[in-house]
């Protein structure tokens, strides 16, 4: 059965006029499932009867299955979801005082090879839907009590966001058009290994979404050694399309920087990366490796990690250390998906 969240308001309105229903029928029937969060199209009653059988008989609201829900003491929520295929997907909520973010997935599996992250150890298997990915938004916004809703965005989940953007944007879409869920695009932050032609791409969609670039190196052999498509890309050429975003967007880039230690955690790698961004208007996101229990890269000692902040900060580059949530739960992206591909394997 088709999934209701793979129309777009348009595809929706012209189905209602095909139903014998006016177009306004589409904003109730969104309004109902983005704000008043119902799970039914039967609970719809300003509709009429008919319009609700005929939305029952055509559409599946969720065509998948949770399979894990894990919470933290720190109040993440984590979602382990089984699509129609059999494939899974992870997607997070996170509480920080009057904040509600939502941590989403683009991708089954991904491509991209970065050698710290478990998302891509068993590689890609395919994009998901526009419906696949906005499913995982209703599912984490009916996690949240009435009065509380979603405040913002991560797309930073597994997969590789860049290599999916028509079902991406298809998908946020929904959120701050006409009965969506009011969420607007700065609000949202895209995550991306770093693709310029596709960085350009989405300068050119005319909304001012952030972007955070998963930089991690200062220099290309490095860069290579831990995101292996940097090979085909460099880094030069990354900054360039990034500096390009800024200039059609307004949009200060984040860029991301994992610290593994003793590999790109020294004092002459944050030097280094002052280098290449001190005249850019660029924040770097430093971020603490997750363990993974397969992959033999290591947290950074305190001493270090404040070392590594201090230097970007003399040089003049905002820089902050991401708050680990959900620790706990393999809240960090890929990892509980992996031990479920495992289970199954053995």
């Amino acid at each position: 059965m088709p999934r209701f969240g793979d129309l777009t308001r348009d595809d929706l309105i012209e189905w209602c006029k095909s139903q014998g229903a006016p177009a306004f029928r589409a904003d109730q029937i969104r309004g109902w499932i983005f704000g008043k969060r119902v799970n039914d199209f039967d609970v719809m009653t300003d509709l009429p009867a008919k319009l609700r059988a005929q939305l029952t008989a055509n559409f599946a609201l969720f065509t998948s299955t949770i399979v894990s829900h894990q919470k933290s003491t720190d109040g993440t929520e984590k979602l382990l979801l089984e699509m129609f295929d059999g494939h899974f997907v992870e997607c997070v909520l996170m509480r920080e005082d009057d904040r509600r973010t939502i941590c989403i997935s683009t991708q089954v599996g991904c491509a991209m090879g970065c050698v710290f992250c478990a998302s891509g150890l068993l590689g890609v298997k395919r994009n998901l839907t526009g419906g696949e990915i906005l499913e995982q938004v209703l599912r984490l916004d009916r996690l949240l009590p009435w009065a509380e809703r979603i405040t913002n965005i991560v797309v930073m989940g597994i997969g590789e966001p860049l290599a999916n953007l028509k079902n991406l944007t298809a998908a946020l879409d929904h959120l701050n058009q006409n009965g969506g869920m009011g969420i607007g695009a700065r609000r949202i932050t895209i995550s991306t290994v770093g693709l310029p032609d596709k960085i350009r791409e989405l300068a050119k969609i005319g909304r001012q979404y952030n972007l955070a670039v998963s930089l991690h190196a200062p220099n290309d052999e490095l860069r290579t050694q831990l995101v292996p498509v940097n090979n085909k890309i460099g880094i030069e050429a990354l900054l360039q399309s990034t500096d390009d975003y800024f200039q059609e967007t307004g949009r200060r880039v984040t860029y991301e920087y994992v610290l593994l230690g003793n590999l790109n955690d020294a004092p002459e790698h944050a030097h280094q990366l002052v280098q290449l961004l001190k005249h850019r208007a660029a924040h770097v996101n430093v971020i603490p490796m997750n363990h993974v229990e397969t992959l033999p890269f290591v947290e950074p000692n305190e001493r270090r990690k404040r070392e590594f902040i201090a230097i970007l900060e003399a040089g003049g580059i905002p820089a902050t250390i991401r708050k680990r949530k959900g620790a706990d739960i393999d809240a960090a992206c890929g990892q509980l998906r992996l031990k479920q591909e495992q289970q199954l394997v053995k």
